[in-house]
Formats: C-alpha cells, sequence, structure tokens
C-alpha cells in the first residue's frame, strides 16, 4: 500500500456518532492537561465528565451528537445544576497513570438527568462524582440572566426515577428550604471573607456563552488561596457545588466565605453577580 494511500485512510473522517463513542472511552492516560502539581486537576475532571454527561445524554436520546434543540428547532443546553464530588483522593493521581471512570445515567425528570462517575488510578478508586443536569433555553436572546427551564422533545420515553439525593438537596437549596448542608448554614449567613474578581470572557465561558459550570469550584479555590495562602483547604475530600443562574461575559464576582469550622476543615461559599444576586453555592471539607 503507497504512503498516499494510507494517509487518506489515516485522515478520513469519522461520523458524529463514533465519536461521540470515542469520547466516552474509559480510560485516560494522564498527562500535563489533567494533572496541576497536586494531583487530578478538579477543574479539568469537571470539564471532562459534563462533556461525558452531554453526550451520553445524547446516546440515550438516539441522537448523533448533543445539538439538543426543542419542538420549535430552538438550541437548548442541558445546563448542570449541581455537581458533588464525594471520597476524593485526587492527589494520588500521577503522570503516565491510567484514569479508569466509570459512568452510569440515570435520568430524574422530564427536565432533569443525573450521571454518576466512579473515578480509578491503576485500578484504586480515588473519588465519585454525580452530575445533575437541567434542560434550559435563553428566554431572551443573548441574555445569560434569561435563561429558564424547557422539556425537550423525546425525553418523554426517560424511566423516571421516584428518588435522586442530589436532585432533591439541590432543590432545596433552591426554594430555600434547606437550612445547612455538610454542618453549614445555607441562609442567614454572615460574609466572613470577600473576593471579587472578574472572569475572563476567553477562558471561563463555555461555548454556548455561559459561565462554565466547571470553574465555579476553580472560583472557590482562587478566592481560599487569596484567604489561606498556607494551602489548607486545597486537598478536598468533598465538594458540593449549587448553580443557580448565570452571569454576563464582563459583569464582576465576588466568591464569600460564609462559614467555616477548623475543627471539621469544612467551609461554605456563595458567589454573586456585580447586583447582588445569587448564583451558585460551595459546600466543602477538607483532608487534613
Amino acid at each position: 500500500m503507497s504512503l498516499a494511500i494510507r494517509n487518506v485512510e489515516m485522515f478520513h473522517q469519522p461520523s458524529r456518532r463514533a465519536l461521540m463513542e470515542r469520547a466516552l472511552e474509559p480510560h485516560i492516560l494522564l498527562g500535563m492537561p489533567q494533572l496541576t502539581p497536586f494531583g487530578l486537576s478538579e477543574t479539568w475532571l469537571m470539564k471532562e465528565l459534563g462533556h461525558r454527561h452531554w453526550l451520553m445524554l445524547a446516546r440515550c436520546m438516539g441522537m448523533d451528537d448533543a445539538d439538543f434543540r426543542t419542538a420549535d428547532g430552538a438550541e437548548t443546553y442541558a445546563a448542570i445544576c449541581a455537581t458533588s464530588l464525594t471520597n476524593a483522593q485526587l492527589d494520588r493521581a500521577r503522570p503516565n497513570q491510567v484514569l479508569s471512570i466509570q459512568s452510569v445515567l440515570e435520568p430524574v425528570s422530564k427536565t432533569q438527568v443525573s450521571s454518576r462517575h466512579r473515578l480509578l488510578v491503576d485500578g484504586e478508586a480515588i473519588g465519585d462524582v454525580e452530575l445533575l443536569s437541567a434542560f434550559v433555553r435563553r428566554t431572551r436572546e443573548n441574555d445569560n440572566v434569561s435563561i429558564a427551564r424547557v422539556e425537550l422533545p423525546g425525553t418523554h420515553c426517560f424511566p423516571m426515577r421516584l428518588e435522586n439525593t442530589l436532585a432533591r438537596i439541590a432543590s432545596d437549596v433552591r426554594n430555600g428550604r434547606c437550612e445547612t448542608h455538610l454542618g453549614m448554614p445555607v441562609t442567614g449567613w454572615d460574609v466572613l471573607r470577600d473576593f471579587r474578581f472578574q472572569p475572563a470572557a476567553g477562558q471561563e465561558f463555555n461555548g454556548a456563552g455561559l459561565l462554565y459550570f466547571a470553574h465555579f469550584q476553580a472560583f472557590v479555590a482562587r478566592a481560599f488561596e487569596s484567604w489561606f495562602p498556607d494551602g489548607a483547604f486545597r486537598n478536598i475530600s468533598r465538594r458540593d457545588s449549587f448553580f443557580l443562574g448565570n452571569a454576563a461575559i464582563g459583569e464582576p464576582l465576588s466568591v464569600e466565605l460564609t462559614a467555616m469550622d477548623r475543627d471539621t476543615m469544612s467551609a461554605a461559599c456563595s458567589l454573586r453577580r456585580s447586583n447582588g444576586a445569587l448564583i451558585g453555592h460551595v459546600f466543602l471539607t477538607a483532608s487534613r
């Protein structure tokens, strides 16, 4: 076989459906894109799992890619509305180890879907992650604050789950029915510390023009490095995040430390827009 023929075969473009299946390959050889000086990058991990969540959802709906549309053809998104990282030992990951991701998709309702991901490095468990998404669309063009939930055609065939703990907690947090989470107050807090910043339009917003959920925990980590330069809260064993809204490109945000317990190494934070509107809660526990 000539080199020219081999090159044509090498650069033949696979179908979108085939590429979706490749992206869901469970094993990844770890290198610099996935790592930090302290182990597996939590930001990279959330981006990767978010991508897998959307592709698994599209596959479940019989689609060839994750181009979700309403009945009238309007673009919609499977927006992540809550995440939970538990049993985390991300510091155990090293270059050239193999990260394996075991994933299961669990529809919750006609608008919400959960995915669960077991993380293993060279066969040893280093954490579990759950992502909860809701189908949303902008009700006003190019307005990130006008996001609203929608039901998509095709989701009527989802088997309904009677109970999902993360979905229930997320609903209680969103509707003010939850007073505490992980031992930290959800409402009626004082602001102990404040960190203000402006997200980078070219780095921290996704391809839909929305503030990327995977960066919310990075915003909190940035604030904690400013507040606690000794790295006391660097190694996270658990982090639960609840996303309540979005922000416009170019809009300043603030991370507020609302509760902290040094004995249990637990803390709670809120994220707010420049007008004071609440867009997220993050609760975390660090390993000593």
